[in-house]
């Protein structure tokens, strides 16, 4: 008789295993221990063979049927149903590693190698929070240049068009890392341009304050009234001027100062090429009262609420806020400052945009460029740095030249 729910739940252990048959070979297999497991005995190329389906009740009488049919009409074709299983799990397996997700853990581990923690992390964020919520489930060769475009509008409709355009590009990089290890056939990211699907951005102008309103802006950090660490920073950021990640990411082992030097490693440039800051005699001072407070760490700035960590982005933002310059001046504003300044004062271009960073690079000319005209470039620095004290400390403002190289 075909078995039944009830017939399954009344079946009893024994003190051996013993089988209630459904028909065709396939029964319900009791064990001592109470197990009750769906079992198939069959024969394929003149051996008999043994297949199981699940055990009860995790698997119901008619689930375990369901399978046993499928099973015959397979061996009705000829084919081992169980052959079938195992090649049915195996490309299972190997179309699990081949999903983008996968693909994209494996290149993310190989392009970190020479990467600072802070972009890995950025990175890793930005894959999981935008690219893979799209992608991650997909097989990486089926992926279509159609499947990215709706990834990154998705991204550009929450009004991010610039992590939009940075996900583009790591879908790019994802991709020629698989094509290189036999993942894919092709990049379908590179049939994408970002201009053919973003909308046209406008040119971001960074705020910022009028040459003739520096003086206040100096006697303002100079009484500060915030952390004393990030009135340091403050003060460096008008006296170097660089961008404002590659000040609160500097690292004291990076700091040269019998030499007057800032060496800013390659990976922490957005040129990618490693970067020389001569330093002015009063920005040393600044750096040495700095260390004073953080040169147990290994951040000029460590954050607040973790040491392991630099200093936030926004910190120097919301200084500037709290001093009052809420819209009209920010970290990067004190870049565009300097350059109009000393370009009024006629120094020559390339020192200062070669100071700025501004300067294309290839990495045949990096080694050479990034200490390119370092002298005329110190000297510059330090009439900077002149330059602002006289200003803060509200001397009559002198005009101070280049210094021809």
């Amino acid at each position: 008789m075909a078995l039944s729910d009830i017939t399954i739940r009344k079946a009893k252990t024994r003190e051996r295993p013993y089988k209630v048959s459904d028909g065709g070979g396939f029964y319900l297999w009791v064990t001592p221990a109470g197990g009750k497991l769906w079992r198939w005995t069959y024969r394929h190329e003149g051996k008999q063979k043994l297949m199981t389906f699940g055990k009860y009740p995790d698997v119901p009488l008619a689930q375990a049927r369901e399978r046993h049919s499928e099973a015959r009409k397979l061996l009705a074709a000829g084919v081992d149903p169980m052959a079938q299983r195992k090649a049915d799990k195996t490309a299972q397996q190997v179309s699990s590693e081949s999903s983008f997700a996968n693909v994209a853990a494996r290149w993310l581990e190989h392009w970190q190698d020479d990467k600072s923690l802070r972009h890995v992390d950025s990175t890793r964020r930005r894959l999981a929070s935008n690219i893979m919520p799209s992608l991650g489930a997909l097989q990486i060769d089926a992926i279509a240049a159609p499947d990215i475009v709706a990834m990154v509008r998705a991204i550009e409709a929450r009004g991010a068009r610039d992590i939009a355009k940075r996900a583009l590009e790591t879908t790019g990089q994802i991709f020629r890392y698989a094509i290189a290890h036999g993942y894919a056939q092709r990049n379908p990211a590179t049939e994408i341009r970002p201009r053919d699907i973003l909308k046209a951005s406008q040119k971001v102008n960074y705020a910022r304050i009028d040459a003739k309103e520096l003086p206040n802006l100096l006697r303002r950090i100079e009484v500060y009234q915030g952390m004393h660490v990030t009135r340091l920073a403050l003060k460096l950021m008008t006296l170097i001027f660089v961008r404002t990640g590659e000040l609160i990411g500097a690292r004291w082992s990076e700091f040269d100062l019998k030499a007057a030097r800032w060496n800013i490693p390659a990976e922490r440039m957005k040129m990618r090429t490693p970067h020389i800051v001569p330093l002015a005699r009063q920005t040393i001072e600044v750096l040495e009262t700095l260390h004073d407070l953080t040169g147990n760490s290994e951040w000029l700035f460590p954050g607040d609420r973790n040491p392991a960590k630099s200093m936030s982005n926004n910190t120097i933002l919301k200084a500037l806020e709290r001093m009052g310059y809420k819209g009209r001046m920010t970290g990067h504003g004190f870049r565009g400052l300097a350059s109009t300044i000393l370009h009024e004062q006629g120094y020559n271009h390339d020192h200062i945009e070669l100071q700025l960073a501004h300067s294309p690079r290839n990495a045949v000319s990096a080694a050479y460029n990034h200490a390119l005209y370092l002298e005329p470039r110190a000297k510059m620095m330090q009439q900077w740095a002149d330059y602002l004290e006289r200003t803060q400390r509200g001397a009559k403002v002198l005009p101070f030249r280049e210094v021809v190289a």
